[in-house]
């Protein structure tokens, strides 16, 4: 054991596989050591908050302020608000509206604010404007209201005696807030989601129960297939024709089908993270079973075999003593496919509405799944789907460089 695991990391393959596949489990150990909220807690009131440093503006108005004279300071708050597409849209709008294509001038800030004000009414629709885009007009001159505004912002609050609002405090276009001396802070690394959750918390703990899923996956379909395997190529006869019969019965049966006809009759609720891994085993274990067994008919003829039948051994001695240990690093390396596999095959259950049960815990698939109903892709909010995708990839990555790796370890003729 010792000279195999020696062996195996001095694969380039199978140490980049390791390296990876831990660092995952890392983040999946020592993320919820910090960040102790549930994955499926709501935190924010809409949907798909973009990354970010979510600061609490009513904190801000109560931290100290600091007075500071950036010369930028200015053009990002304009540029914030007015980029050179929201400057071509104002140019389409008052084009449309007839004002002649050599007054307007988008790099002008103030020339251009001004036409728009003087010109832009939201209730004209011209010929060929669609309602989503006289919508966005409406919502690009909401958020352009004094935009050009130089006064202060006063903050007022109520008399508790004549109920009249009363100016307590002015804030500055100068006044600055230190980020650490505000009292509620909040990092959203990958944003929320559809609901309004954290999607990196969400994200570890999706990892996590899909590995779970995967681990119990392909212990079962491993077992299942190391135990059918074993008995069809050692004891044959009768034995070996019925699992062979079940075994081409299964696999002329895509595992798909059995997967969603199966998943479907257990019921959403019924439907938990485990209960979904063992049926993924229980119909994956075709392909491990009929490898096994070539590996199996071609050792129960050696020396060593027939030497142990001569002694007496007992069938159950004569496989797990003479001929698993033989057998042995295949069924590690099926183990780890199987493992990927089960991932994978969640993540299409899930994505077809057949997956665990979405109020227990999330998974990479259920997390798909919701991007694509809430149309994550189609409203370009990548952060609700591109780090799942990356996720899986990694996994399934890693788990197969590591089965590379070993196969070059215990095959002599894959050796460079």
């Amino acid at each position: 054991m010792k000279h195999i695991l020696h062996e195996a990391f001095r694969s380039p393959k199978f140490v980049t596989g390791f390296v990876i596949f831990m660092a995952i489990l890392a983040l999946v150990v020592f993320y919820p050591l910090f960040v102790t909220d549930h994955p499926l807690a709501i935190i924010g009131q809409g949907t798909f908050f973009p990354p970010g440093i979510y600061v609490s503006v009513y904190d801000t108005t109560n931290a100290p302020q600091y007075t500071m004279m950036l010369p930028e300071a200015e053009g990002n708050r304009i540029g914030a608000k007015l980029g050179d597409v929201e400057r071509e849209a104002m140019r389409e709008w008052l084009i449309d509206f007839g004002i002649p294509r050599a007054e307007i001038d988008i790099d002008d800030t103030a020339k251009l604010m001004t036409l728009w004000d003087a010109y832009y009414d939201p209730a004209l629709r011209f010929q060929g404007m669609t309602s989503a885009r006289q919508k966005y007009f409406a919502r690009l001159d909401a958020s352009l209201e004094g935009l050009l505004v130089m006064e202060p912002r006063v903050i007022a609050v109520p008399n508790t005696e004549t109920g009249a609002f009363e100016a307590s405090q002015s804030i500055e276009l100068t006044d600055f807030v230190n980020v650490n001396e505000v009292a509620n802070v909040r990092v959203l690394p990958l944003g929320t989601d559809n609901f309004g959750r954290d999607m990196l918390t969400q994200l570890v703990s999706a990892i996590g129960t899909s590995l779970q899923i995967g681990l119990v996956a392909g212990t079962v379909a491993t077992l299942i297939g190391l135990t059918l395997g074993l008995m069809a190529g050692y004891i044959g006869g009768l034995v070996d024709d019925v699992i062979m019969f079940f075994t081409n019965l299964f696999t002329a049966i895509p595992g798909i089908v059995l997967l969603i006809l199966i998943s479907y009759s257990i019921g959403q609720e019924n439907r938990g993270a485990v209960t979904v891994a063992v049926v993924i085993g229980v119909t994956s274990w075709v392909w491990t079973t009929r490898a096994v067994r070539a590996q199996v008919i071609s050792l129960r003829n050696r020396d060593h075999v027939n030497l142990s039948k001569l002694s007496g051994h007992s069938i159950f001695h004569i496989i797990f003593a003479d001929i698993l240990p033989y057998i042995l690093s295949y069924v590690v390396m099926a183990f780890i496919l199987q493992i990927s596999s089960g991932i994978l095959a969640e993540a299409g259950l899930s994505i077809l509405g057949l997956g665990p049960k979405t109020t227990d815990v999330p998974t990479l698939g259920l997390m798909m799944r919701w991007a694509m109903i809430y149309s994550a892709h189609i409203l370009n909010k990548w952060w609700a789907f591109f780090p799942v995708i990356v996720a899986i990839a990694l996994i399934s990555f890693s788990l197969n460089l590591m089965n590379t790796g070993l196969d070059q370890v215990f095959n002599p003729a894959l050796r460079e």
